[in-house]
């Protein structure tokens, strides 16, 4: 089975956002991380070449001080504004990598994979709109996996760092709440799941859809 057969033709892509705060129409992006999951011959899961960024806020963005205490994130840090990048060129650069891969592997979309999916998305879908990005967006608009749902049912679990030492996997709360490492982190745990418990067997002798995969598609509701 390849992998583009495994999704429906679904790329599926380990997201994590960094935030200044809970509400995705005011409170800034500040960090970013896209790590697609690939299959190989053997039919195993592994982790893709990470894609990530340091995002600048966004004119007028709200920057909660408890926010930016719980990541230990300064968007003021020289060093931090040395690399950041505005939001436009960072979202169409990580998009355009991300569609390399979805072509590569005769995927349509690619799926939204969090820990938490919908806050990740939810900070995506608006930093798309804001930025104009709609037409370079891979991403499916709704549909997305959640790995606090998968760890719950594989390991009654659902904190990323306990769900993780449950799979033995290393899990460094040091370097929690960096984008790249809660994304290498997720993205670990979900191959970790996939590569462990297979598909029941009467899904492989399901009859193939004939309906296409677009943001309009109720029947991915």
């Amino acid at each position: 089975m390849t992998l583009k057969e495994r999704f429906r033709k679904f790329l599926p892509v380990v997201v994590d956002v960094e935030t200044a705060g809970f509400n995705s129409q005011t409170d800034a992006l500040l960090e970013i991380a896209c790590i697609p999951i690939l299959l190989n011959e053997d039919g195993v899961f592994y982790l893709g070449e990470a894609l990530n960024a340091h995002i600048e806020p966004f004119e007028g963005a709200n920057l909660e001080p408890s926010a930016l205490a719980f990541t230990g994130i300064d968007p003021n840090n020289p060093m931090r504004k040395a690399i950041a990048e505005d939001e436009k060129t960072a979202l169409r650069r990580i998009f355009k990598g991300l569609k390399e891969v979805r072509k590569a592997e005769e995927c349509r979309q690619c799926v939204l994979i969090g820990h938490n999916a919908h806050f990740d998305l939810s900070f995506l879908n608006a930093a798309v709109l804001r930025t104009n990005s709609k037409n370079h967006n891979p991403f499916h608009q709704f549909s997305v996996f959640d790995t606090v749902t998968l760890a719950a049912l594989a390991f009654g679990q659902t904190v990323l760092a306990r769900a993780c030492k449950a799979a033995g996997l290393d899990f460094d709360g040091n370097n929690a709440h960096s984008a790249l490492y809660d994304t290498e982190k997720t993205a670990e745990l979900f191959c970790h799941i996939l590569n462990s418990y297979p598909m029941l067997a009467n899904a492989l002798h399901a009859e193939p859809s004939t309906v296409e995969l677009t943001d309009n598609n109720n029947n991915n509701k």
